[in-house]
């Protein structure tokens, strides 16, 4: 949704000095955003608009090496998944903060079912996935949960696909914990930073993209953004790069030069927003025309609002004691240099160790 509403973002301030046209259709982008950002709900689901053929294809005409190819479950896996993702707030969403958040909720699903769903309600993380599918799909079976040990606990729970919970704010504790451990807290970006770097956004896609908008029936509109994909990229980047130098530590981005974008493809690419009465129902964008020589029948990322309520914390869920599992799993395999065994290394020549 971040990444939606950037987008929408740099479209609708980037056409202000264009044509009548392309003015009139960013600000009808900017309405529609405007509208998401007063409601304290949103739900959205995202899919790649492809099959496992053009997928195979797409893999194929990258020359994996022998044994790297998608494997066609993986492929197949792709191809029908689905991410639902609600969010709900105290506040209007364009108003919120981290703290406003009433709960969050993600899940992936495939036409056979659901892979894995997790919810974050009120002081609790809860997760599922359906292990046993997932292990097929990845080629790798899980052990079966009867030969774990007692010290496994909730392990258990999570391989035979049931709901298990841990404490939020036990886990970002842990992980505050550790990013102190490696030299400090996560790295964010400033407010003046983010704005150097929209402005970047907005001075290519105000040269580069066309904006139209096309009505339609029932109050439904479209919104084209297109732009030849090389051409967009590396211009983006070229004005990137000053703001990459004002970036925290630890959030450096390693971007490609233009030498190396000389080769990528430069076939024009579109994204249609989808308007509904004004108001944003689905962001497609279309691909295929990158795949070039592969033989892709479609290739392309659907967003879709969807009208939703955050689902309730799960009854039964096992608590998950994360800590004591790290240690289970994970303490009897760290050895000191007390528990190697070293006699006789000595009557070995010193070139064999």
């Amino acid at each position: 949704m971040t990444a939606t509403a950037l987008v929408g973002a740099v479209l609708a301030g980037s056409a202000a000095c264009g044509t009548v046209e392309q003015v009139s259709a960013s600000r009808k982008l900017e309405r529609a955003f405007e509208e998401l950002g007063k409601e304290k709900t949103l739900s959205f689901e995202v899919d790649l608009d492809t099959d496992a053929a053009s997928l195979k294809a797409l893999d194929a005409s990258s020359d994996p090496e022998p044994g790297e190819e998608i494997p066609d479950q993986v492929a197949e896996l792709l191809s029908g998944a689905k991410i639902t993702v609600t969010v709900q707030s105290k506040k209007p969403i364009e108003k919120s903060g981290e703290k406003d958040l009433v709960g969050t909720a993600m899940k992936l699903s495939t036409p056979d079912g659901d892979l894995f769903e997790y919810r974050m309600i009120g002081d609790y993380t809860y997760i599922r996935a359906d292990m046993d599918a997932m292990g097929k799909t990845m080629g790798s079976p899980l052990p079966d949960p009867a030969d774990l040990p007692p010290e496994a606990g909730a392990m258990k729970d999570v391989l035979q696909g049931k709901w298990v919970k841990f404490n939020t704010a036990e886990m970002n504790k842990a992980a505050a914990e550790g990013q102190d451990a490696e030299g400090g807290a996560a790295p964010s970006l400033d407010s003046k930073t983010q704005k150097k770097l929209v402005k970047a956004l907005r001075k290519v896609v105000a040269r580069e993209v066309v904006v139209k908008a096309t009505g339609g029936e029932d109050g439904t509109e479209h919104v084209t953004a297109t732009a030849p994909f090389r051409t967009l990229v590396t211009e983006l980047l070229g004005e990137i790069r000053p703001v990459v130098k004002d970036l925290p530590p630890g959030m450096e981005l390693p971007l490609p030069t233009a030498k190396e974008l000389k080769d990528a493809p430069n076939a024009k690419v579109t994204a249609d927003f989808t308007l509904k009465n004004g108001e944003l129902s689905r962001v497609h964008v279309d691909l295929a025309k990158l795949a070039e020589n592969a033989k892709v029948k479609k290739l392309g990322l659907t967003l879709r609002m969807r009208e939703g309520t955050l689902p309730g914390a799960p009854a039964g869920a096992t608590t998950l004691d994360l800590p004591e599992l790290m240690n289970s799993f994970l303490g009897g395999m760290a050895m000191s240099d007390a528990d190697i065994d070293t006699s006789g290394l000595d009557a070995l020549p010193k070139d064999a160790y």
